[in-house]
């Protein structure tokens, strides 16, 4: 056992997180609290994955995430050392975070999630405790012990019988005992001044049973056994019985000599002796369903499942809420995005899209910068009807304060501005319930006529047309998908002529011409349509209307979608890239979840488990790669992207999160009115590329010194392009002013910026 010490005290390793603020948000939801833990003058909220900080009394709040450096992964536990000034969080896989507070910096302990010998299920961090400089760290293996002055880990203590692991609910400290609660094995204690802990053998049970929370209150001990019965522990074992729950207890939390019992619905404070002090089992205006407690300055703090943090006065039901801006749920699933709005949908399926259980989710909506969020049974009692699992939403391109949201069992939601007008159904429309699947609507997207195309699974008439005017046409599909045998029909995207493509679980990609009426589709296999899976996840039309389509097990392109429809079978490519002198096909096996075009014509391409990647408008070029490790994407599960054409922000929905990137691409504008190049000027620390916005489509840039030698040209494929400061390529320019000149396509306009580098 001691040499398992020596060696992780050997390889506990200091990482400090990078900070990412300058090209990243983060658009977490803080709804769900999980710990409080304060100061003397500040309260620290952990939610899901992120924190917050919040100032009760100049009323700030300060948000710490991926984004500042956070690990992302599901928290547990958080604490705040007022000696030493740092926040500790424990996360579910047995990650530490550690936030030094004034220097903004996150320093990620990553040694019990990396130790081989604690099964991954059993790294659980479950609470904290600190004592003269350590915080004893209790998990579901043990207790091991972190020096916050040194910021390393010291012992690890097995205590179970024959120094097995066992589940450590909470660590307490009185006089020169520690004691350790245990979900199965009772509760064991020890002297904190045995300099051999380790032993298991100098552990002695003093109360069998299983037990889920465990503190001091002055110089006694109290538990909660799993059957919600509070328990007074005397140093010689005995016990007596103080309360009982008839709720479920979540846990104890001591702050400032009160003990904080919180169950699923009530805050109850207690001073030494156990001495009822506050009890809250009623807030004005909320149901109680809550995840924490503590208290703050004569304060019950709850934390609560849906509604943030509320700070209730002693003795009164009134809250405030403290609950920072963000989405309604952490776990986004689909994304559309116009300039200034982001639409959020949460509803989602497994793999095989299978919908239950049910998601009644509502739906979130960013606006100038400000989150509004329409909760469920807002959406439901609007319309009258059940809108669950939105999967799509879909903003009109005619009347951005349109909003459409496909739901995968009960119809079509249509919003207008923040109010749910109607849902499209069986009762009021041509949609038809199929069975127990009911209407299940997908992939969807406006052609240029501003009609609204929509596939609906399990149904002949499965594809969808939907008017300006609000008149549908079902449009049967027999002939082209087996109906009795798919499992659903996926996204939709239209081409620059009108065609509509649409993807499913087993049909590969289904075309049709609206003109003609004609169909066609490919699947799997040379001279079938070459995809390398029929389960297509993602589709995009490009600027030069060539067809993306994402599969379950990887990427192909179709340079000319109007060879669709002629005869015979086309097939798709991959795109093949050199690595290491090798030629390898790109993103192979990758399960993709969505591609999108931005304003230069370069792809964003999200996967199942591999992050993001950014690749030129030919796919020859990887130009970034974002995952878990090298950016503020809490998982590499990435579920949809979304880029603002205005402003270039992409997006990204993950299964943990909403992160957005300050992306350099936008929309082509219609003159050169706002022709700009940023940085400028480019000072000598700056290492990035200087972007040119503000163009018109296929606008001429040329970039000259003053003495008017050619150092760039390019033609723009949307509204901005990138300069690497570099003659083309060649070596990086000198220090001076260079002149930017913008032609439109047609040389109807012309005009110069001019932009200066520092070296």
């Amino acid at each position: 056992m001691r040499l398992w010490t020596a060696i992780f005290l050997l390889i506990t390793s200091v990482t400090w997180a990078q900070n990412y603020e300058n090209r990243w948000i983060g658009h977490f939801s803080y709804v769900s609290v999980k710990d409080i833990s304060a100061s003397n003058d500040k309260i620290y909220v952990a939610a899901e994955n992120a924190v917050f900080i919040y100032d009760p009394y100049t009323r700030e709040t300060k948000t710490v995430s991926t984004v500042q450096g956070l690990t992302g992964d599901f928290i547990t536990t958080a604490h705040y050392s007022q000696d030493f000034d740092l926040l500790v969080i424990g996360y579910e896989n047995g990650m530490i975070d550690v936030v030094n507070i004034e220097e903004n910096r996150v320093l990620k302990v990553v040694d019990i999630l990396d130790k081989q010998t604690i099964p991954p299920d059993r790294k659980r961090i479950n609470s904290f405790f600190e004592n003269q400089g350590n915080l004893y760290i209790s998990t579901k293996y043990g207790i091991s012990v972190y020096n916050l002055n040194r910021l390393e880990f010291d012992d690890t203590y097995y205590i179970g019988d024959f120094g097995r692991q066992i589940d450590i609910k909470q660590t307490t400290i009185i006089g020169t005992n520690i004691y350790a609660a245990s979900a199965q094995d009772g509760i064991r204690r020890a002297n904190v001044e045995d300099g051999n802990l380790i032993d298991y053998q100098n552990w002695t049970t003093i109360v069998n049973g299983e037990f889920k929370a465990m503190e001091k209150l002055g110089d006694e001990l109290y538990a909660a056994n799993n059957n919600n019965v509070i328990l007074r522990v005397d140093p010689n074992g005995n016990t007596t019985q103080v309360h009982s729950f008839s709720q479920n207890v979540i846990g104890f939390k001591r702050s400032n000599d009160l003990l904080t019992i919180t169950t699923s619905g009530s805050a109850n404070v207690y001073a030494p002796g156990f001495i009822p002090t506050a009890v809250i089992n009623n807030v004005q205006g909320y149901d109680l369903n809550l995840l924490s407690g503590s208290v703050f300055d004569n304060n019950v703090l709850l934390g609560t499942n849906s509604d943030g943090l509320l700070i209730v006065p002693f003795g009164t039901t009134k809250a405030e809420q403290v609950l920072p801006n963000g989405p309604i749920r952490n776990r986004p699933f689909a994304l559309d995005a116009t300039p200034g709005q982001l639409w959020v949908a949460f509803g989602e399926t497994d793999i095989h899209f299978n919908p239950f259980p049910l998601r009644e989710y509502g739906v979130s909506r960013l606006k100038d910068s400000i989150w509004n969020n329409i909760a469920y049974p807002d959406l439901r009692n609007a319309v009258n009807g059940e809108p669950t699992n939105l999967m799509k939403a879909t903003i009109n391109p005619r009347n951005p304060e349109e909003v459409y949201m496909s739901s995968f069992q009960k119809g079509l939601l249509k919003i207008v501005g923040d109010d749910p007008v109607v849902l499209y159904d069986e009762t009021n429309s041509p949609l038809t319930k199929e069975g127990d699947a009911g209407i299940r609507l997908f992939g969807s997207e406006f052609d240029r006529q501003g009609n609204l195309w929509i596939v609906q699974s399990r149904t002949d008439r499965g594809l969808i047309k939907l008017s300006p005017e609000g008149q549908f046409r079902k449009i049967d599909l027999s002939n082209n998908v087996d109906i009795g045998r798919e499992i659903a029909l996926t996204k939709l995207t239209i081409s620059r002529e009108g065609y509509v493509f649409f993807g499913g679980y087993y049909s590969g990609v289904v075309g049709y011409n609206p003109e003609t009426q004609a169909f066609n589709k490919i699947g799997e296999n040379a001279g079938s349509g070459n995809l390398p899976s029929a389960n297509v996840r993602a589709l995009a039309i490009d600027s030069q209307n060539r067809l993306w389509i994402g599969t379950l097990r990887g990427l192909r392109i179709m340079n000319s979608p109007g060879s669709f429809f002629q005869p015979g079978v086309p097939d798709s490519q991959p795109i093949i890239i050199i690595e290491n002198d090798v030629p390898q096909e790109l993103l192979f096996q990758q399960s993709i979840t969505a591609i999108k075009v931005d304003g230069s014509n370069n792809k964003w391409i999200s996967t199942a488990s591999s992050g993001v990647f950014y690749l030129s408008s030919n796919g020859q070029e990887t130009l970034l790669r974002f995952t878990k490790d090298n950016s503020p994407l809490p998982t590499n599960n990435v579920q949809d992207i979304a880029i603002d054409p205005e402003s270039g922000v992409v997006y990204f929905a993950t299964t943990q999160g909403l992160v957005a990137y300050q992306g350099n691409a936008t929309a082509p504008k219609d003159n050169l009115d706002l022709l700009r190049a940023y940085p400028n000027p480019v000072r000598p620390h700056f290492s990035g590329n200087v972007t040119i916005d503000g163009l018109t489509a296929q606008a001429n840039v040329k970039i000259t010194d003053i003495t008017g030698n050619l150092v760039f040209e390019t033609v723009s494929q949307g509204g901005s392009v990138q300069w690497d400061t570099t003659a083309f390529g060649k070596y990086r320019v000198r220090s001076g002013v260079y002149l930017i000149m913008v032609t439109t396509d047609d040389s109807s306009e012309t005009k110069i910026a001019k932009v200066m580098i520092i070296r």
